[in-house]
This record gives structure tokens, C-alpha cells and sequence, in this order.
């Protein structure tokens, strides 16, 4: 049996496209190129698609798209697993795919549109089918389900849309929230966009921020607990989860990109420091999270655990980071689970 041509897809028109990049380097480093054709695709924060086939430096250091590239296309009359690569002098080239693996994180990458247009390709990817990576994208529609289900209490929240009467919004909240509030974007990652709000002059900025990323926002009850995140892998419908990891987040408001991504002001306790019934109470919260929502391959689910030992359903993100420093393949690696085993494990749940 020959190599599998794995397509990694990297970038995208989201707010976390460096993060994307630094995912992108981390995987390419440690894919096993003795069992997989890499071929690496990248998309411009314009949303052109490239094969590029360049050093992977010139991932990390974000010029990739400068040189060493080719643009290529979905052409369904190719049939499936196709794509097209556009070469010099107009030369179009059919380049099959066995596989995706989208380390795409946020925005158009993360929320079913890439799923949906590898679906209709016919190329099977890691993670999460269309319709649950959607849904899970948007953290109101999460809430709904993860509500509808009874599993685990969730923070308080009202939906807002663009175009909402700000003032009469800030006294709903108010009334019904109180502060400190919350004010995050329905529909996007590591935390980009999100405040915390102290007080009622706070408020309009943040609600400009959040609707700055998406029409849709949530303004969320504060929960004051440790930050508790689990990671689950799904093979086949045998599901492995972690221990959960504790996110400290030193001096910082709440874990937002500068501390997840930027300072070094966070740090992390693998396993939580909590006492062993809430471990395992968290975790198996979890998986009923994730089979709840339809999940498939992988996602991180995050919590709340407050001093009065109540687990408290925070989000879930479907494409979790996989820089060096990002919690999945962390929590992952104290499974067992190498770097390396866990891209080969990924991959082959998604080709079941």
C-alpha cells in the first residue's frame, strides 16, 4: 500500500490566522512523511487558496505566500478527492487528496464552511462534519443544545444581534446579568473579541469589539473558578478524554489571545488541582458534551469550576489549537498519546 496523500490546510480569512500558521508549522514538523505525501495548502487572509511548496519556515515567520507557490481550485468535474493546481503558462494539474487535515481555527475554517466544501469534494477531513462544527462554532446555538440536553449547568447569557439598540441592551444585561459581564463575539476563538466588563461605561466598547467579529454576540453571567479544559478524541465512536488541565491565568482578567498566545503570564496544571471525583466528573461531563453536539475526531471542551464545587459548561472548540504550547496535544501527550500518534490517529478516524 502506497502513501496517503494528506492535504494540510492551513491560514484562512479569520482573526486567528496566526495561530493557524503556528498549528500549521507545529503539525508539519512532526507528520510522519514515511506514511503520508504531504501537500501543503495555504489561504491568504484575502482567501486565495495556494499549494505551496516551499520551506515550512516560511510558515512560522508568515511570508509563505510570497514565493513557491501555485493557486489551485475545487473543480467538481474532476471527480472526487480532486483539486486542481493552476501552473505556470495556464498548465492545470489534478492533484488527489486521500485526506484532509484543516488546522484551520475560527471564522471560515472552523465553523462547517471548509467541512462543507470538502464534503461536497468528497474528500474526507479530520474533525467535525458541517453541521456540528457549525453549531458548536456558534456558542449560542451551543448553548441551546448543550441546554436542551440537561447535562451540565452554563453560564446565564442574552443574544444580541447587529443593529440591536445598544442602551436597551446594556440595561436587559444589566437587569438579568449584573456585573461583571462578559461581552464575546457568537462565533470565534481564542478569545479574540471578548471583554470583560466592570461597569456600565465599559459597556458600549465592548459590545463594538464582539460585533466587530461577528453579527452575533453574547453577553455572559461571570463565573469566578478555575479554568478547566478536557480534550476528546473520537475514533470510530470510541471516544478517549483526558484528565482535565487547569489554565492559570496569573495576572490576567480572563484567558484571552495575549495570554494564551502572546505573554507569558498563564500557566497550566495537568491534571487540574481538584480533587479526584471532580476530575473524573469533569471529564466524563465532556464526552456527553461532545456526543450531545455530534462530534467527531476531536475537540476541546472548557469549563468553570467554582470554590463551591460546581462544574460550570464554558465552550467547545472543535479545532483546538496544535501549537507546542496549545492544551490538546498536551492533555493528549499525559494520555499517552504522542504528537505524532495523535496526527495518525486523527487521520485515520477520518477515514473510517
Amino acid at each position: 500500500m502506497g502513501k496517503l496523500s494528506l492535504g494540510i490546510l492551513f491560514g484562512g480569512k479569520s482573526s486567528e490566522y496566526e495561530v493557524s500558521l503556528s498549528s500549521a508549522y507545529a503539525l508539519l514538523s512532526n507528520v510522519d512523511r514515511e506514511k503520508y505525501d504531504v501537500l501543503t495548502i495555504g489561504i491568504t487572509k484575502d482567501g486565495k487558496w495556494y499549494l505551496f511548496e516551499g520551506d515550512i519556515e516560511k510558515i512560522r515567520d508568515g511570508s509563505w505566500y510570497c514565493s513557491d507557490v501555485s493557486e489551485v481550485f475545487f473543480a467538481p468535474t474532476y471527480g472526487k478527492k480532486v483539486m486542481g493546481v493552476l501552473r505556470e503558462g495556464g498548465k492545470i494539474e489534478k492533484l488527489t487528496l486521500d485526506v484532509v487535515f484543516p488546522v484551520l481555527h475560527g471564522r471560515f475554517g472552523e465553523d462547517g464552511r471548509v467541512q462543507g466544501l470538502l464534503s461536497v469534494a468528497g474528500i474526507p477531513a479530520v474533525g467535525c462534519g458541517c453541521t456540528a462544527a457549525a453549531v458548536c462554532m456558534d456558542k449560542a446555538l451551543t448553548k441551546t443544545v448543550v441546554g436542551a440536553a440537561n447535562i451540565v449547568r452554563q453560564a446565564k447569557a442574552v443574544v444580541a444581534l447587529s443593529g440591536d439598540d445598544t442602551e436597551a441592551l446594556r440595561r436587559r444585561a444589566e437587569h438579568e446579568i449584573g456585573y461583571p459581564m462578559f461581552v464575546k463575539p457568537a462565533s470565534s476563538g481564542s478569545s479574540v473579541g471578548c471583554s470583560k466588563v466592570k461597569d456600565g461605561s465599559a459597556f458600549d466598547k465592548a459590545v463594538n469589539s464582539a460585533f466587530a467579529e461577528d453579527e452575533k454576540i453574547l453577553i455572559e453571567e461571570c463565573i469566578t473558578g478555575r479554568e478547566i479544559e478536557v480534550a476528546v478524541l473520537e475514533e470510530g465512536g470510541r471516544l478517549t478524554v483526558s484528565v482535565p488541565a487547569e489554565i492559570d491565568v496569573g495576572s490576567s482578567e480572563f484567558y484571552d489571545y495575549e495570554t494564551k498566545y502572546v505573554s507569558d503570564e498563564s500557566s497550566f496544571y495537568i491534571p487540574a488541582r481538584i480533587d479526584e471525583e471532580a476530575q473524573k466528573n469533569a471529564s466524563a461531563t465532556a464526552a456527553k458534551i461532545f456526543t450531545a453536539l455530534g462530534c467527531r475526531g476531536l475537540s476541546r471542551v472548557d469549563f468553570f469550576y467554582t470554590a463551591e464545587g460546581e462544574l460550570i459548561f464554558n465552550e467547545i472548540n472543535t479545532l483546538p489549537g496544535f501549537t507546542p504550547i496549545s492544551m490538546y496535544p498536551k492533555l493528549m501527550g499525559h494520555t499517552g498519546i504522542g504528537y505524532s500518534e495523535l496526527i495518525d490517529r486523527l487521520i485515520a478516524s477520518a477515514l473510517k
